[in-house]
């Protein structure tokens, strides 16, 4: 009983449980806490490399991505706008613009694009299938 009723809250509102999974995928990599962003992931989400050069499929190799992300580079700045969410079916759409400055050991960069990730309603709850980065510009300072 308990997981149809999870089940019903999802279906009932499922602008706002994109939203927050977006946001807790979002709250575990700027806290440093990447791996807890494993329960909002499908086993074979897949990233798509910005200008669209590459792919990375399944939750341990968007997992690595995000833990090295972590582990070499400190955020200094980071804000969201214009963030749009579209439902169809079992699936949602979510896409922001972001602005970040960040620093890893011999740099310093801001970067600025658009987000895009995919989700699907799948077991009863809201996880990322697909993400890619457009519109990416970035401009980087070295550290001297």
């Amino acid at each position: 009983m308990k997981n149809e009723a999870k089940e019903a809250r999802t279906l009932a509102n499922p602008e706002t449980e994109v939203r927050n999974a977006m946001a807790a995928i979002n709250r575990s990599w700027r806290e440093n806490r990447p791996s807890e962003m494993r329960h909002y992931l499908h086993p074979k989400v897949t990233t798509v490399m910005p200008g669209f050069s590459g792919t990375a499929v399944g939750s341990e190799a968007m997992l690595a991505g995000f833990k090295e992300w972590c582990k070499n580079a400190r955020v200094l700045e980071y804000k969201e706008s214009d963030e749009q969410i579209q439902i169809v079916g079992d699936v949602g759409f979510v896409s922001y613009r972001f602005d970040m400055l960040y620093e890893r050991a011999s740099y310093r960069e801001i970067s600025k694009g658009r987000d895009i990730w995919v989700f699907e309603c799948w077991d009863g709850k809201w996880v990322a299938i697909w993400r890619t980065m457009i519109e990416l510009q970035e401009d980087r300072e070295v550290i001297k």
